[in-house]
């Protein structure tokens, strides 16, 4: 079994140095970026397995935009995509999906507050992974 790439983009390098530690405890292989053009010029280079991606950066939908784009570039559209964000916390927004509607629309396949829960945050990537994989989860 060969070891899984996962792309972390988040503009916040605290947040990137604690999950990547997270998920290389655990065998993954992880690629940081710090905003949307860094993570697609990544893609291009390397495709990763699965994307985590903060929502806000430069911009208030960046993570929705980045999110778009991958999904709608057929080398990319069959990568996983979890959008994490503190936006609801921190600004009083709530992009929440209530439904798998609004999380399809949203063009991402898991959407995961902050502050990041590593084990509920790992149990989403190996989900998603398993899935992408075609096996039955754990």
């Amino acid at each position: 079994m060969s070891v899984k790439k996962l792309l972390l983009i988040d503009d916040d390098h605290d947040f990137l140095d604690i999950i990547k530690h997270v998920l290389e405890a655990q065998g993954y292989k992880t690629l940081c970026a710090s905003g949307p053009q860094q993570a697609l010029a990544q893609m291009e280079e390397e495709k990763p397995d699965l994307v985590v991606t903060d929502l806000m950066m430069r911009n208030l939908d960046s993570g929705f935009s980045l999110s778009r784009q991958i999904k709608e570039d057929p080398r990319f559209s069959d990568v996983p995509v979890i959008i994490v964000t503190a936006i609801g916390r921190q600004r009083g927004f709530d992009f929440t999906p209530h439904t798998s509607e609004e999380l399809t629309a949203m063009r991402a396949d898991a959407y995961v507050d902050k502050p990041v829960s590593p084990q509920a945050l790992l149990a989403k990537v190996h989900e998603l992974l398993n899935r992408r994989s075609g096996k039955a989860p754990t």
